[in-house]
């Protein structure tokens, strides 16, 4: 092993205008060594990354790879240095398959004609091969998954000679499973000698692959550990500067009164596939029903059915009392359903639209907001300004466009919209993905408070951990169907994790869950820590 740190970065500094996004921060990584940089979201450890990546400057500060000074100003710089970043929002060309853009800024590139594109594709072919990382090289990225997009991302630094990798938020479009393959070709990659840079707000996963741990708060480092003298809740605490709780919080007894209920729906995904297929479940007033599984089975068509945006082609939906129709979403929001999408910038807000602008975005029809058609300006700045507040939106202003706020606050905003609603029942689609253990605190309070209100929550997410904390109840999802249903108190991740499957795992599931009762083991979990 070299002498020299792969990594040293001194005293650096970077400053966007007045706002100062790193300060005084030093950091050090070893040749062969996975290092997670952990932190809540804006604590500055993407900022640093970038610097190191050409992305960004520095403003003060010395950069040394492998003992020697480094001057980067350009990702060209960082490259030719083997520095390689792997971006939370990949960059790659939807058209051309997954080679092709590994070759694009080749001299020539894959116009040299097909015998050279196809040597390249076979070359790449085997260098993903040999890591772990087997994705198809030569079909369009288009038509890959999220998993696979990320893994052409991870090949492309290896093909183009990175040995230090740095890796932005990279489980936050992840299933739990992806996540796990991409642990394992993490280590290969550490084992062959590459240094990995891990940017990361998720413990389980920092304990789970990291060898060290620097810990960010405020643009500042706080602490830089070995895994194995810390534990999830030090980071935690380290992380936003006070203990945290990390345990199912207690709860009065779900309600009974039925809310919402679902018999036999039936509905088409995309190019006609069966998407629901007799789906069924209830929600009752003051409950809060987790669903279970892995992508791609439904959820999605299920919250958007239910919030008016996907048509169901047979089965009934019953709500507060009301047999549903086809409806409309206006029509959704007006029955009292609020929606927590899975892309909060896709379909949830408007990128571009103030913060003010956002929260008037399902109300501005209402007498509260405005009179004659007119909006109330003075009134809804008012009550926009008393919601920014109540949940913690930190902005400048509300006339900053939504684009401008980190994602933990887009999310709170989000909330912040939808809660001002009053809901009856509120749907949330994976609503802490790519969040901090802060932000995801705020969000889980939010959830139970209407939860104490008496709204149903409807809890669609992949988080196994996230389900087990908050839920009264877990549904399992597999082919559009709910195929086991636990309580609280006798869910667990193997049982639920076989269900998921859809395999013979779910009758041996089943079979467990009808033994005798004094067969039956306590669940150790109840009081178990959750991050």
């Amino acid at each position: 092993m070299s002498a020299h740190p792969a990594v040293e970065m001194r005293k650096i500094v970077k400053r966007f205008g007045s706002v100062t996004a790193n300060d005084q921060v030093d950091f050090t990584a070893d040749r062969g060594e996975i290092h997670a940089l952990l932190g809540e979201n804006g604590a500055g450890k993407s900022t640093m990354m970038c610097m190191l990546s050409g992305v960004y400057r520095a403003t003060e500060g010395e950069i040394r790879i492998h003992g020697q000074t480094a001057r980067i100003r350009s990702p060209k710089e960082a490259a030719d240095l083997g520095i390689g970043m792997v971006f939370q929002n990949f960059r790659l060309v939807q058209t051309l398959t997954a080679a092709e853009n590994m070759v694009l800024g080749e001299k020539g590139g894959f116009w040299r004609g097909p015998g050279w594109m196809r040597r390249k594709t076979e070359e790449i072919a085997g260098l993903a091969e040999r890591y772990g990382l087997g994705c198809p090289v030569d079909r369009p990225v288009w038509q890959l998954s999220v998993g696979e997009q990320q893994r052409v991302e991870i090949v492309k630094t290896l093909y183009r000679g990175a040995d230090i990798i740095i890796l932005d938020e990279p489980t936050s479009v992840l299933t739990p499973g992806e996540a796990d393959q991409l642990f394992a070709t993490l280590r290969r990659m550490r084992a062959a000698g590459k240094t990995i840079l891990l940017t990361t707000h998720k413990m389980k996963e920092v304990m789970s692959v990291a060898d060290r741990i620097s810990v960010m708060r405020k643009g500042r480092m706080i602490a830089s550990l070995s895994r194995e003298e810390t534990d999830e809740r030090q980071l935690a605490q380290l992380m936003v500067g006070k203990e945290v709780v990390l345990r199912r919080q207690e709860r009065e007894p779900a309600g009974m009164e039925p809310l919402l209920a679902l018999r036999g729906l039936k509905a088409a995904g995309h190019g006609g596939r069966k998407a629901l297929d007799g789906l069924d479940l209830t929600v009752r007033k003051g409950e809060i029903v987790g669903i279970a599984g892995v992508a791609g089975n439904g959820q999605k068509e299920l919250a958007e059915v239910l919030n008016g945006l996907h048509p169901w082609t047979s089965g009934e939906i019953e709500f507060d009392g009301a047999i549903w129709k086809q409806a409309s979403a206006r029509e959704a929001i007006e029955s009292g359903i609020a929606h927590i999408p899975e892309n909060r910038m896709k379909s949830g807000l408007a990128g571009s639209l103030a913060i003010a602008d956002n929260l008037l975005a399902k109300s501005y029809r209402g007498p509260e907001r405005s009179r004659f058609g007119l909006l109330r300006g003075g009134a809804n700045r008012r009550w926009a300004q008393e919601l920014v507040e109540r949940f913690d939106v930190r902005t400048p202003s509300l006339d900053t466009p939504v684009r401008m706020l980190s994602g933990g606050n887009q999310q709170k905003l989000l909330f912040a919209r939808e809660i001002s609603l009053r809901p009856k029942l509120m749907v949330a689609v994976h609503p802490t993905q790519g969040l901090d253990v802060g932000a995801a605190d705020s969000v889980h309070r939010m959830l139970m408070e209407l939860r104490a209100s008496g709204s149903g929550v409807l809890l669609i997410s992949e988080d196994l951990d996230e389900i087990l904390q908050l839920s009264d109840r877990v549904l399992v999802v597999f082919g559009g169907r709910i195929i086991g249903e636990m309580a609280h108190d006798e869910a667990d991740r193997p049982r639920i994790g076989l269900l998921m499957t859809g395999s013979t795992g779910a009758e041996e599931a089943a079979a467990g869950r009808a033994q005798p009762a004094e067969q039956q083991q306590p669940d150790p979990s109840g009081e178990e820590a959750i991050v």
